[in-house]
């Protein structure tokens, strides 16, 4: 029989009597998509009810091709499969060209003409990048936020690209994992605003749209609490730390419509989330009501295997079962059979139902009908919008601008910044002229070799104004190997020869000609991300090295710190005048820098990671728990038989909320419009804020609350609410935020979400270090 046209296919409700014979469906069930108020629903059911088992299967199949940054894994036959219909989408392709071609083939070649959708991981940005997840998260700035998303997605689908793995929510209070560069921080609060940001930001309300995409929220769940910071490890907790610290992120994701889910490689309750029917299914379904479709991480269905779940058959049965609707790069040489092969064979065993490969290739086809493939396969292969839309001079703006937004000033003694444009500036560093690492990790769209280093940023801003000098300085790190780690994926930093003193000299004479340095060091671009787990999360001591002899020139030194994580920065925060935490701030990031740097933005970020003093002290987070012997407030106090080192400090070194500003900004008394209130009823907090620095400048107001008594211990305070406000010097505005019961509540230890009556303190400060110095009650 002829092979049905793409066209046909939208018209199967039509025609589906005089088709049916093409059908090897031996399930006699109506399959439904996901929920019953799914509107594709019977158009779903129609296609399926014309599929082969070869072809069911192979809509639960996403290849890799093109670049490869997770793994090693590369599909190969990836067109005969597609005209075989064995694959449902594909992901780091990005040329739209390859795209088209691909699409073509499926859509024209394969029997039913089932258009495949196509992924990638744009994190933060297409080709306008914009800082790593965690330096946003930095700016406390969701318009700002939602906005980046709204750019990456009118980008990544100006050229081909319907579906993006993003936002990785996962929290994460240890800053060894080196993926805690791609969340949000430590605080499910602000973490689930962020999330709730950029799904919308990418999705805009209508996937179908041709300037929006697919977001996925990872890792499902709880990744960021790996043991002892390491990738890939295992995690162990209790459902009530679960569900109050780690899981509100993904479903403030599930709340704001997400379109799917990546299920994480490590293990809950002893199961790992890639095959565990009770998280993709008993709560993410069932409990969360998600409709769409998840995915497996890379090659995650066949790491089971190694976790001791079974051989290749019983681990992708025990992926289907649990919920799990699509494998990534699981059809790749290094795995011996794949995803169809094993599929058919625990069909044959029982392992697994029909009914069980339908719901998942009825969740995949429902997810390119939302992005609205089967209405034009083509709409994001549009070579004119790939001319026009992507990396715009307007997006490069707003780059810049976010760049600035999200920097975090850290210190300033005797307000050695804002600089002037006058004088001479040696710009020492490895990463003053590194611009193939302005953008940081899992940057896998980026034209690296257009970023703006520093030094180029420099010398756009400051023209002649300024003498520029310039010395390396040193290597990234005295270990040449772990160098080449930490400069992977086209980002080296060329390897200077010269002995390390002779390096350093040369820095030294450069320092001494001029008035003011700026040492650009810190992490490269890969130290931090996937598989850049550390045990020493300072900065690399071949580049303290360097530091502390320009800090014995007696000029004025300025740390441009760069990282992808909290560091240990005791020593630089005693012995530094000042320290600009840069993070990776993007492909305009030496524009970016060098408006802070010259006053053009004041900084206002505020850190949403708990920086330690050092690396015993983590994990190390704002929201713990008393112990029965708390040490109380005396800072750098020891007592014997409290809950204290006896060796360091229990305080971090710059806590959650922190940031400085060339201003600065002065709070008055808290206010409460009412000292109790009902679970129908409402309290408003307040606070007047004034600017009394000598420069405009914003400033995150933060609040935080203490349920005093609980049935279950709870934080020793939380964050409830943020407002990022402008004031002019010398101006005072009134901030304030209204609490409900739902900002009171929390799972206890039947996981019921409760708000039980009792005090409440309250306060409003500059970040997490603020008195809790009022109280309200909440009474039945």
């Amino acid at each position: 029989m002829k092979k049905l046209q793409f066209a046909k296919i939208k018209y199967f409700t039509l025609i589906i009597g005089v088709l049916t014979v093409l059908s090897c469906n031996t399930n006699d069930k109506k399959t439904t998509a996901s929920k019953s108020d799914n509107p594709f629903e019977e158009k779903v059911d129609s296609i399926i009810s014309l599929m082969t088992l070869d072809e069911k299967l192979g809509q639960l199949n996403l290849p890799a091709t093109g670049p490869i940054t997770t793994g090693s894994s590369k599909s190969t036959d990836v067109v005969s499969k597609i005209e075989e219909g064995k694959i449902g989408g594909l992901f780091n392709i990005k040329d739209i060209k390859n795209i088209y071609e691909v699409q073509k083939i499926a859509v024209e070649k394969s029997r039913l003409g089932i258009p495949l959708i196509f992924g990638m991981d744009v994190i933060h940005g297409f080709k306008t990048t914009f800082p790593i997840p965690l330096g946003l998260s930095a700016s406390w700035d969701m318009e700002m936020i939602e906005k980046t998303a709204q750019i990456a997605a009118s980008e990544a689908s100006a050229n081909g690209i319907n579906w993006t793995f993003s936002p990785m929510v996962d929290i994460s209070r240890d800053p060894r994992w080196g993926r805690v560069s791609e969340g949000n921080g430590e605080d499910p609060f602000l973490g689930s605003e962020i999330a709730k940001a950029m799904v919308n930001g990418y999705q805009q309300n209508d996937m179908s749209a041709n300037n929006t995409m697919m977001a996925c929220v990872k890792h499902f769940a709880l990744y960021g609490a790996v043991e002892a910071g390491r990738d890939y490890n295992t995690v162990d907790m209790s459902r009530v730390r679960m569900f109050n610290e780690y899981l509100p992120p993904y479903k403030a994701a599930v709340d704001a419509g997400v379109g799917s889910v990546m299920a994480s490689f490590n293990e809950i309750d002893g199961v790992p989330a890639t095959g565990n029917k009770w998280l993709l299914t008993d709560l993410l379904r069932d409990d969360w009501a998600f409709n769409g479709f998840v995915v497996s991480d890379y090659t995650g269905i066949y790491e089971m295997m190694a976790h001791g779940m079974g051989d290749e058959v019983a681990v992708t049965s025990l992926a289907l079962k649990a919920g799990l609707d699509m494998d990534m790069a699981g059809d790749s040489p290094n795995i011996s059979a794949a995803f169809i092969k094993n599929l058919k064979t625990a069909l044959d065993n029982g392992d697994i139902s029909i009914n069980d490969v339908d719901k998942a290739v009825a969740r995949v086809l429902t997810a390119k009908y939302q992005v609205g493939l089967f209405e034009d396969p083509y709409k994001y292969c549009n070579e004119e919008r790939a001319k026009n839309d992507i990396y715009t001079q307007e997006n490069r703006d707003y780059a810049r601008l976010v760049g600035a937004e999200s920097t975090v000033l850290l210190k300033n003694e005797n307000q050695t910044l804002p600089l002037k444009k006058s004088g001479t500036i040696a710009v020492i560093g490895p990463l003053a002229k590194a611009s193939n690492n302005m953008a940081g990790t899992w940057s896998v769209s980026t034209d690296h070799e257009n970023c703006i280093s520093v030094w180029d940023g420099l010398q756009q801003t400051v023209g002649d104004d300024v003498n520029l000098l310039y010395a390396k300085g040193s290597n990234v790190d005295y270990d040449f190997e772990l160098e080449k780690r930490a400069t992977m994926f086209g980002k080296t930093i060329p390897r200077d020869n010269r002995t390390d003193q002779q390096m350093i000299d040369e820095a030294v004479a450069v320092a001494k000609k001029s008035d003011v340095i700026l040492a650009t060091i810190g992490e490269s671009s890969e130290l931090s991300g996937e598989s850049s787990s550390r045990t020493d999360i300072g900065i690399p001591q071949v580049q303290k090295d360097l530091l502390n002899a320009l800090l014995k020139t007696g000029k004025p030194v300025v740390l441009v710190l760069f990282t992808g994580r909290p560091l240990t920065l005791v020593e630089e925060s005693e012995n530094v005048p000042s320290i600009l935490n840069v993070w990776f701030p993007g492909s305009e990031a030496g524009l970016s820098i060098s408006d802070v740097l010259f006053g053009a933005v004041n900084p206002s970020g505020k850190l949403t990671a708990t920086f330690p003093r050092n690396v015993g002290q983590v994990p190390l987070f704002y929201n713990h728990k008393n112990t029965g012997r708390p040490l109380g407030n005396s800072e750098g106090h020891f007592e014997k038989f409290k809950s204290n080192y006896i060796d360091a400090r229990n305080e971090p070194l710059y806590p959650f909320g922190y940031g400085l500003s060339y201003t600065t900004f002065k709070y008055g008394d808290v206010k409460l419009d009412k000292t109790s209130m009902s679970q129908k009823d409402m309290v408003t907090v307040s606070v007047d804020i004034t600017n009394t620095g000598d420069y405009d400048g914003k400033e995150v107001a933060q609040l935080y609350i203490r349920d005093v008594i609980g049935s279950i211990t709870r934080p020793v305070k939380e964050l409830k609410g943020f407002q990022k406000i402008f004031l002019k010097k010398g101006e005072t505005k009134t901030v304030s935020f209204t609490l409900s019961v739902e900002d009171l509540k929390f799972y206890n230890a039947n996981i019921d979400f409760v708000a039980e009556p009792g005090d409440f303190q309250v306060a409003i400060g500059t970040n997490s270090n603020v008195e809790l110095n009022k109280t309200f009650k909440l009474i039945d």
